[in-house]
Protein backbone atom coordinates (compact mmCIF):
# COMPACT_ATOMS: atom_id res chain seq x y z
CA UNK A 1 0.00 0.00 0.00
CA UNK A 2 1.19 3.64 -0.95
CA UNK A 3 2.05 5.58 2.21
CA UNK A 4 1.01 9.57 1.42
CA UNK A 5 2.99 12.30 3.49
CA UNK A 6 -0.48 12.86 5.19
CA UNK A 7 -0.57 9.05 6.91
CA UNK A 8 2.54 10.13 8.80
CA UNK A 9 0.96 13.42 10.00
CA UNK A 10 -0.60 12.00 13.23
CA UNK A 11 2.74 9.75 14.17
CA UNK A 12 4.89 12.89 14.28
CA UNK A 13 1.92 15.00 16.32
CA UNK A 14 2.09 12.14 18.50
CA UNK A 15 5.87 12.22 18.84
CA UNK A 16 6.49 16.41 19.24
CA UNK A 17 3.54 15.96 21.79
CA UNK A 18 5.57 12.97 23.74
CA UNK A 19 9.24 13.96 23.42
CA UNK A 20 11.06 16.14 25.91
CA UNK A 21 14.24 17.04 24.56
CA UNK A 22 15.09 20.05 21.94
CA UNK A 23 17.42 17.63 20.09
CA UNK A 24 14.61 14.94 19.25
CA UNK A 25 12.13 18.29 18.67
CA UNK A 26 14.43 19.16 16.14
CA UNK A 27 14.97 16.24 14.44
CA UNK A 28 11.17 15.75 13.86
CA UNK A 29 11.07 18.68 12.43
CA UNK A 30 13.53 18.54 10.44
CA UNK A 31 11.97 15.26 9.34
CA UNK A 32 8.75 16.92 8.88
CA UNK A 33 10.31 19.19 6.58
CA UNK A 34 11.46 16.39 4.02
CA UNK A 35 7.75 14.51 4.77
CA UNK A 36 5.11 16.89 4.66
CA UNK A 37 4.27 20.21 2.37
CA UNK A 38 3.96 23.46 3.61
CA UNK A 39 0.46 23.07 4.44
CA UNK A 40 0.82 20.05 6.12
CA UNK A 41 3.41 21.60 8.35
CA UNK A 42 0.68 24.08 9.52
CA UNK A 43 -1.90 20.99 10.06
CA UNK A 44 1.25 20.05 12.45
CA UNK A 45 0.99 23.21 13.88
CA UNK A 46 -2.64 23.90 14.51
CA UNK A 47 -2.69 20.23 15.74
CA UNK A 48 -0.67 21.18 18.56
CA UNK A 49 -1.87 22.91 22.08
CA UNK A 50 -1.91 26.34 21.88
CA UNK A 51 0.69 26.06 25.81
CA UNK A 52 3.00 23.86 23.46
CA UNK A 53 2.65 25.82 20.32
CA UNK A 54 5.73 28.48 20.84
CA UNK A 55 8.05 26.08 22.04
CA UNK A 56 7.97 24.45 18.79
CA UNK A 57 7.47 27.80 17.04
CA UNK A 58 10.73 29.03 18.26
CA UNK A 59 12.69 25.88 16.96
CA UNK A 60 11.79 26.83 13.63
CA UNK A 61 13.72 28.97 10.97
CA UNK A 62 12.27 32.26 9.00
CA UNK A 63 11.51 30.39 6.17
CA UNK A 64 9.60 27.59 7.71
CA UNK A 65 7.56 30.01 9.91
CA UNK A 66 6.72 32.35 7.13
CA UNK A 67 5.47 29.43 5.48
CA UNK A 68 3.48 27.97 8.14
CA UNK A 69 2.06 31.43 9.07
CA UNK A 70 0.43 31.92 5.13
CA UNK A 71 -1.16 28.31 5.48
CA UNK A 72 -2.82 29.08 9.08
CA UNK A 73 -6.57 29.38 9.63
CA UNK A 74 -7.95 32.63 10.50
CA UNK A 75 -8.38 31.82 13.89
CA UNK A 76 -4.89 30.53 14.42
CA UNK A 77 -3.45 33.68 12.43
CA UNK A 78 -5.05 35.49 14.38
CA UNK A 79 -3.67 33.94 17.48
CA UNK A 80 0.20 33.80 16.48
CA UNK A 81 0.06 37.49 16.06
CA UNK A 82 -1.42 38.24 19.09
CA UNK A 83 0.98 35.90 21.32
CA UNK A 84 4.42 37.17 18.61
CA UNK A 85 5.66 40.50 19.68
CA UNK A 86 5.19 43.06 16.86
CA UNK A 87 8.65 43.16 15.72
CA UNK A 88 8.38 39.03 15.42
CA UNK A 89 5.25 39.86 13.79
CA UNK A 90 6.02 42.00 11.07
CA UNK A 91 9.33 40.10 9.96
CA UNK A 92 6.65 37.09 8.64
CA UNK A 93 5.25 39.87 6.35
CA UNK A 94 8.12 41.13 4.91
CA UNK A 95 8.38 39.20 1.38
CA UNK A 96 4.70 38.36 1.64
CA UNK A 97 2.98 37.97 -2.46
CA UNK A 98 0.29 39.98 -3.61
CA UNK A 99 -1.61 36.86 -3.12
CA UNK A 100 -0.61 35.80 0.58
CA UNK A 101 -1.58 39.52 1.21
CA UNK A 102 -5.01 39.39 -0.28
CA UNK A 103 -5.68 36.04 1.54
CA UNK A 104 -4.57 37.60 5.16
CA UNK A 105 -5.62 41.53 5.00
CA UNK A 106 -8.94 39.69 5.44
CA UNK A 107 -7.75 38.05 8.73
CA UNK A 108 -4.97 39.68 10.28
CA UNK A 109 -4.80 43.33 12.00
CA UNK A 110 -4.80 46.73 10.10
CA UNK A 111 -1.42 47.92 10.95
CA UNK A 112 0.13 44.24 9.93
CA UNK A 113 -1.83 45.02 6.28
CA UNK A 114 -0.65 48.36 5.66
CA UNK A 115 3.30 46.98 6.97
CA UNK A 116 2.89 44.35 4.45
CA UNK A 117 1.81 46.71 1.73
CA UNK A 118 4.63 48.61 1.73
CA UNK A 119 7.01 45.69 0.94
CA UNK A 120 5.83 45.33 -2.29
CA UNK A 121 7.84 46.32 -5.19
CA UNK A 122 6.35 48.47 -8.01
CA UNK A 123 4.96 45.59 -10.05
CA UNK A 124 3.53 44.14 -7.08
CA UNK A 125 2.02 47.11 -5.58
CA UNK A 126 -0.16 47.94 -9.66
CA UNK A 127 -1.13 44.23 -9.12
CA UNK A 128 -2.54 44.86 -5.81
CA UNK A 129 -4.23 47.90 -6.29
CA UNK A 130 -5.45 45.76 -9.40
CA UNK A 131 -7.23 43.15 -7.31
CA UNK A 132 -8.53 46.20 -5.09
CA UNK A 133 -10.71 47.41 -7.88
CA UNK A 134 -12.66 43.95 -7.44
CA UNK A 135 -14.70 42.63 -4.76
CA UNK A 136 -13.48 39.40 -3.08
CA UNK A 137 -16.36 37.37 -4.18
CA UNK A 138 -14.77 38.07 -7.89
CA UNK A 139 -12.55 36.90 -10.17
CA UNK A 140 -10.18 40.10 -10.48
CA UNK A 141 -9.37 39.79 -6.87
CA UNK A 142 -7.81 36.34 -6.73
CA UNK A 143 -6.11 36.71 -10.41
CA UNK A 144 -2.73 34.38 -11.26
CA UNK A 145 -0.30 37.06 -12.87
CA UNK A 146 2.01 34.37 -14.08
CA UNK A 147 0.50 34.63 -17.72
CA UNK A 148 2.78 34.65 -20.62
CA UNK A 149 2.01 37.83 -22.92
CA UNK A 150 3.66 39.23 -26.05
CA UNK A 151 3.02 41.38 -28.75
CA UNK A 152 1.31 40.50 -31.59
CA UNK A 153 3.87 41.07 -33.77
CA UNK A 154 6.47 39.19 -32.06
CA UNK A 155 8.21 36.20 -34.10
CA UNK A 156 8.48 32.52 -33.65
CA UNK A 157 11.99 33.02 -32.86
CA UNK A 158 11.71 35.96 -30.18
CA UNK A 159 9.13 33.79 -28.65
CA UNK A 160 11.62 31.14 -28.27
CA UNK A 161 14.09 33.59 -26.88
CA UNK A 162 11.47 34.03 -24.03
CA UNK A 163 10.93 30.85 -23.74
CA UNK A 164 14.58 29.54 -23.24
CA UNK A 165 13.88 31.72 -19.98
CA UNK A 166 11.75 29.50 -18.41
CA UNK A 167 8.25 29.12 -18.67
CA UNK A 168 5.35 29.46 -15.63
CA UNK A 169 3.74 26.80 -14.41
CA UNK A 170 0.85 25.45 -16.23
CA UNK A 171 1.99 27.05 -18.76
CA UNK A 172 0.24 25.63 -22.69
CA UNK A 173 -0.33 28.74 -24.70
CA UNK A 174 1.02 32.05 -24.89
CA UNK A 175 -1.33 35.02 -24.94
CA UNK A 176 -1.05 37.67 -27.75
CA UNK A 177 -2.08 41.22 -27.17
CA UNK A 178 -2.21 44.15 -28.66
CA UNK A 179 -0.29 47.22 -27.69
CA UNK A 180 -3.41 48.56 -25.72
CA UNK A 181 -3.02 44.73 -24.00
CA UNK A 182 -6.25 43.61 -25.83
CA UNK A 183 -6.35 40.10 -26.08
CA UNK A 184 -5.68 39.31 -29.64
CA UNK A 185 -5.24 35.59 -29.49
CA UNK A 186 -3.54 32.43 -28.01
CA UNK A 187 -0.77 30.07 -29.99
CA UNK A 188 -0.21 26.45 -28.57
CA UNK A 189 3.52 26.51 -27.08
CA UNK A 190 3.71 23.21 -28.92
CA UNK A 191 3.30 25.14 -32.37
CA UNK A 192 6.63 27.01 -32.09
CA UNK A 193 8.77 24.03 -32.59
CA UNK A 194 7.38 23.29 -35.88
CA UNK A 195 7.17 26.99 -37.51
CA UNK A 196 10.42 28.87 -38.65
CA UNK A 197 12.17 31.40 -36.84
CA UNK A 198 11.08 34.06 -39.32
CA UNK A 199 7.34 33.34 -38.47
CA UNK A 200 5.21 35.66 -36.72
CA UNK A 201 3.22 33.97 -34.00
CA UNK A 202 -0.45 35.99 -35.11
CA UNK A 203 -0.06 33.24 -38.07
CA UNK A 204 -0.35 30.54 -35.76
CA UNK A 205 -2.81 32.61 -33.47
CA UNK A 206 -6.12 30.81 -32.39
CA UNK A 207 -8.68 33.72 -32.16
CA UNK A 208 -11.81 31.75 -30.94
CA UNK A 209 -10.72 31.46 -27.16
CA UNK A 210 -13.07 31.62 -24.75
CA UNK A 211 -12.24 34.35 -21.50
CA UNK A 212 -12.49 34.81 -17.81
CA UNK A 213 -14.37 37.88 -16.87
CA UNK A 214 -12.66 39.58 -14.27
CA UNK A 215 -16.19 40.76 -12.75
CA UNK A 216 -17.31 37.05 -12.95
CA UNK A 217 -18.51 35.02 -9.66
CA UNK A 218 -14.95 33.15 -8.15
CA UNK A 219 -16.66 30.17 -7.64
CA UNK A 220 -18.11 29.99 -10.39
CA UNK A 221 -15.45 30.62 -12.87
CA UNK A 222 -13.78 28.06 -10.81
CA UNK A 223 -16.18 25.09 -12.15
CA UNK A 224 -16.19 26.93 -15.72
CA UNK A 225 -11.85 26.11 -15.57
CA UNK A 226 -12.33 22.73 -14.36
CA UNK A 227 -14.88 21.50 -17.26
CA UNK A 228 -12.82 23.02 -19.78
CA UNK A 229 -10.38 20.71 -19.79
CA UNK A 230 -7.47 23.47 -19.97
CA UNK A 231 -4.82 24.24 -17.73
CA UNK A 232 -5.39 27.68 -17.33
CA UNK A 233 -8.19 30.13 -18.85
CA UNK A 234 -7.14 33.99 -19.23
CA UNK A 235 -9.45 36.26 -17.98
CA UNK A 236 -10.16 39.63 -19.13
CA UNK A 237 -11.85 43.23 -17.97
CA UNK A 238 -14.44 45.11 -19.91
CA UNK A 239 -12.46 46.39 -22.25
CA UNK A 240 -11.09 43.05 -23.20
CA UNK A 241 -7.69 43.65 -21.55
CA UNK A 242 -5.78 40.82 -20.79
CA UNK A 243 -5.77 41.04 -16.80
CA UNK A 244 -3.84 37.46 -15.75
CA UNK A 245 -5.40 33.92 -15.54
CA UNK A 246 -6.83 31.21 -13.38
CA UNK A 247 -5.18 28.15 -13.16
CA UNK A 248 -6.74 24.83 -12.92
CA UNK A 249 -4.68 23.86 -9.42
CA UNK A 250 -6.71 27.00 -7.87
CA UNK A 251 -9.98 26.47 -9.18
CA UNK A 252 -9.67 22.80 -7.60
CA UNK A 253 -8.73 24.18 -4.29
CA UNK A 254 -11.44 27.07 -4.80
CA UNK A 255 -13.79 24.08 -5.38
CA UNK A 256 -12.12 22.45 -1.68
CA UNK A 257 -12.88 25.58 -0.15
CA UNK A 258 -16.86 25.73 -0.99
CA UNK A 259 -16.95 21.89 0.28
CA UNK A 260 -14.74 22.84 3.34
CA UNK A 261 -17.54 25.73 4.41
CA UNK A 262 -20.35 23.33 3.56
CA UNK A 263 -19.40 21.29 5.81
CA UNK A 264 -18.43 23.41 8.84
CA UNK A 265 -21.73 25.01 8.31
CA UNK A 266 -23.50 22.29 8.20
CA UNK A 267 -22.48 21.54 11.67
CA UNK A 268 -23.15 25.05 12.40
CA UNK A 269 -19.39 25.79 12.70
CA UNK A 270 -17.60 28.52 11.39
CA UNK A 271 -15.02 26.66 8.40
CA UNK A 272 -11.47 28.41 10.27
CA UNK A 273 -12.20 27.71 13.71
CA UNK A 274 -9.01 26.63 15.38
CA UNK A 275 -8.37 23.28 16.70
CA UNK A 276 -7.61 24.83 20.01
CA UNK A 277 -9.90 28.10 19.88
CA UNK A 278 -10.70 28.72 23.37
CA UNK A 279 -13.63 27.26 24.94
CA UNK A 280 -15.73 30.22 25.09
CA UNK A 281 -15.16 31.42 21.25
CA UNK A 282 -15.70 27.43 20.68
CA UNK A 283 -18.52 27.69 23.22
CA UNK A 284 -20.17 30.47 21.47
CA UNK A 285 -19.94 29.36 17.80
CA UNK A 286 -21.87 25.90 18.36
CA UNK A 287 -24.36 27.36 21.63
CA UNK A 288 -26.21 29.26 18.73
CA UNK A 289 -27.00 26.42 16.46
CA UNK A 290 -27.88 24.30 19.76
CA UNK A 291 -30.13 26.75 21.18
CA UNK A 292 -32.49 27.13 17.39
CA UNK A 293 -32.30 23.11 17.08
CA UNK A 294 -33.28 23.23 21.14
CA UNK A 295 -36.47 25.58 19.50
CA UNK A 296 -37.18 22.64 16.59
CA UNK A 297 -36.78 20.15 19.65
CA UNK A 298 -39.41 21.29 21.72
CA UNK A 299 -41.77 21.95 18.68
CA UNK A 300 -41.20 18.19 17.81
CA UNK A 301 -41.93 17.46 21.22
CA UNK A 302 -45.13 19.29 21.31
CA UNK A 303 -46.37 17.01 18.54
CA UNK A 304 -45.96 13.97 20.62
CA UNK A 305 -47.94 15.15 23.53
CA UNK A 306 -50.60 15.61 21.67
CA UNK A 307 -50.59 11.70 21.52
CA UNK A 308 -50.19 11.82 25.27
CA UNK A 309 -53.11 9.58 26.05
CA UNK A 310 -52.10 7.15 22.97
CA UNK A 311 -48.73 6.90 24.36
CA UNK A 312 -49.68 5.86 27.89
CA UNK A 313 -52.10 3.37 26.42
CA UNK A 314 -49.48 1.47 23.74
CA UNK A 315 -46.17 1.66 25.75
CA UNK A 316 -44.51 0.20 23.19
CA UNK A 317 -45.04 3.18 20.80
CA UNK A 318 -42.43 5.02 22.90
CA UNK A 319 -40.18 2.48 22.57
CA UNK A 320 -40.27 2.57 18.75
CA UNK A 321 -40.30 6.25 18.44
CA UNK A 322 -36.78 6.73 18.33
CA UNK A 323 -36.72 4.55 15.07
CA UNK A 324 -39.07 6.15 13.23
CA UNK A 325 -37.40 9.44 13.95
CA UNK A 326 -33.57 7.93 13.14
CA UNK A 327 -34.57 6.79 9.64
CA UNK A 328 -36.53 9.42 8.61
CA UNK A 329 -33.38 12.13 9.66
CA UNK A 330 -30.69 9.46 8.30
CA UNK A 331 -32.76 9.31 4.89
CA UNK A 332 -33.20 12.89 4.62
CA UNK A 333 -29.99 13.83 5.34
CA UNK A 334 -29.03 11.63 2.25
CA UNK A 335 -30.76 13.58 0.17
CA UNK A 336 -30.16 16.86 1.29
CA UNK A 337 -26.31 16.30 1.04
CA UNK A 338 -26.16 15.37 -2.95
CA UNK A 339 -28.58 18.71 -3.10
CA UNK A 340 -26.71 20.97 -1.40
CA UNK A 341 -23.39 19.99 -3.16
CA UNK A 342 -25.89 20.14 -6.25
CA UNK A 343 -25.89 23.84 -5.94
CA UNK A 344 -23.08 24.49 -4.84
CA UNK A 345 -21.56 22.96 -8.19
CA UNK A 346 -24.39 24.89 -9.61
CA UNK A 347 -25.83 21.70 -11.09
CA UNK A 348 -28.96 22.10 -9.88
CA UNK A 349 -31.24 24.19 -11.65
CA UNK A 350 -35.04 24.91 -12.27
CA UNK A 351 -34.59 23.18 -15.50
CA UNK A 352 -33.46 19.74 -13.64
CA UNK A 353 -35.00 20.32 -10.45
CA UNK A 354 -38.24 18.54 -11.34
CA UNK A 355 -36.85 15.06 -12.53
CA UNK A 356 -34.73 15.55 -9.62
CA UNK A 357 -37.14 15.60 -7.08
CA UNK A 358 -39.07 12.26 -9.08
CA UNK A 359 -35.59 10.33 -8.61
CA UNK A 360 -35.22 10.84 -4.92
CA UNK A 361 -38.65 10.14 -4.12
CA UNK A 362 -38.13 7.23 -6.19
CA UNK A 363 -35.36 6.36 -4.22
CA UNK A 364 -37.34 7.23 -0.62
CA UNK A 365 -40.15 4.83 -1.82
CA UNK A 366 -37.87 2.04 -2.84
CA UNK A 367 -35.74 2.37 0.69
CA UNK A 368 -39.25 2.92 2.59
CA UNK A 369 -40.66 -0.40 0.90
CA UNK A 370 -37.69 -2.32 2.16
CA UNK A 371 -36.61 -0.87 5.44
CA UNK A 372 -40.74 -0.45 6.43
CA UNK A 373 -40.80 -4.44 6.13
CA UNK A 374 -37.96 -5.20 7.57
CA UNK A 375 -38.64 -3.09 10.68
CA UNK A 376 -42.34 -4.28 10.56
CA UNK A 377 -41.36 -7.66 10.85
CA UNK A 378 -39.01 -6.89 13.55
CA UNK A 379 -41.58 -5.01 15.40
CA UNK A 380 -43.59 -8.26 15.27
CA UNK A 381 -40.98 -10.41 16.39
CA UNK A 382 -40.37 -8.45 19.47
CA UNK A 383 -43.82 -7.64 20.52
CA UNK A 384 -46.05 -10.53 18.99
CA UNK A 385 -48.82 -7.54 17.70
CA UNK A 386 -50.10 -7.40 13.67
CA UNK A 387 -51.39 -4.18 14.36
CA UNK A 388 -48.24 -2.52 16.08
CA UNK A 389 -46.30 -3.83 12.84
CA UNK A 390 -48.55 -2.37 10.71
CA UNK A 391 -48.40 0.82 12.02
CA UNK A 392 -45.07 0.95 12.40
CA UNK A 393 -44.20 -0.22 8.63
CA UNK A 394 -46.69 2.47 7.03
CA UNK A 395 -44.78 5.16 9.40
CA UNK A 396 -41.32 4.47 8.23
CA UNK A 397 -42.54 4.27 4.29
CA UNK A 398 -44.23 7.55 4.95
CA UNK A 399 -41.42 8.59 6.40
CA UNK A 400 -38.69 8.24 3.91
CA UNK A 401 -40.71 9.82 1.17
CA UNK A 402 -41.56 12.76 3.12
CA UNK A 403 -37.52 12.95 4.11
CA UNK A 404 -36.72 12.66 0.38
CA UNK A 405 -39.33 15.44 -0.85
CA UNK A 406 -37.74 17.60 1.96
CA UNK A 407 -34.37 16.66 1.40
CA UNK A 408 -34.73 18.43 -2.23
CA UNK A 409 -37.49 21.23 -1.50
CA UNK A 410 -35.85 22.29 1.58
CA UNK A 411 -32.08 23.41 0.53
CA UNK A 412 -34.09 24.86 -2.80
CA UNK A 413 -36.37 27.53 -1.00
CA UNK A 414 -33.44 28.61 1.07
CA UNK A 415 -31.70 29.08 -1.92
CA UNK A 416 -33.87 31.41 -3.60
CA UNK A 417 -34.22 33.23 -0.48
CA UNK A 418 -30.51 33.68 -0.23
CA UNK A 419 -30.01 31.74 3.03
CA UNK A 420 -27.26 29.34 3.06
CA UNK A 421 -28.78 25.52 2.82
CA UNK A 422 -25.66 23.89 4.17
CA UNK A 423 -26.03 25.99 7.28
CA UNK A 424 -30.14 25.95 7.97
CA UNK A 425 -30.84 23.19 5.95
CA UNK A 426 -30.36 20.18 8.57
CA UNK A 427 -31.96 21.66 11.19
CA UNK A 428 -34.83 22.52 9.40
CA UNK A 429 -34.87 19.06 7.84
CA UNK A 430 -34.98 16.81 11.09
CA UNK A 431 -37.46 18.98 12.64
CA UNK A 432 -39.71 18.04 9.43
CA UNK A 433 -38.98 14.07 9.39
CA UNK A 434 -39.51 14.19 13.40
CA UNK A 435 -42.83 16.10 12.97
CA UNK A 436 -43.53 13.74 10.16
CA UNK A 437 -42.84 10.51 11.68
CA UNK A 438 -43.73 10.84 15.29
CA UNK A 439 -47.58 12.62 13.82
CA UNK A 440 -47.86 9.27 11.18
CA UNK A 441 -46.52 6.75 13.41
CA UNK A 442 -48.56 8.18 16.68
CA UNK A 443 -51.54 9.07 14.82
CA UNK A 444 -51.88 5.92 13.21
CA UNK A 445 -51.46 4.20 16.85
CA UNK A 446 -54.48 6.31 17.52
CA UNK A 447 -56.57 4.70 15.04
CA UNK A 448 -55.42 0.99 15.18
CA UNK A 449 -54.35 0.16 18.78
CA UNK A 450 -57.12 2.00 20.68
Amino acid sequence: MIEYPIDQLPQLIDELLQCDTTERKNKLLADAKEILSTEHLSLLFEALPKDQRIDIWQLLDEDTQHEIFINLGADSCRWLLQTLDEDAGFKLLDEVSVAELLELEEVIPERFVEYARRQLDEVQTKQYELAQQYLPEQLGHWLDFDSLKVSDKLTVGGARKILQKGLPQYTEVIYLVSRKGTLIGEVSVNTLFKAKDSDTLLSFADHDITSLHADDDLYEAAEVVIHSEKVAMPVVNVDNKLLGRLKVTSAYELRQEVTDEAAAKAGGLREDEDLFASVRKSAKNRGIWLGINLATAFLASWFIGLFGATIEQVVALAVLMPVVASMGGIAGSQTLTVIVRGLALGQVTDSNRKALLKKELRVGAVNGCVWAMVIGVLTYFWFSDVMLSITITVAILLNLIAASLSGVVIPSILDKMKIDPALSGSVILTTVTDIVGFVTFLGLGSLLLL
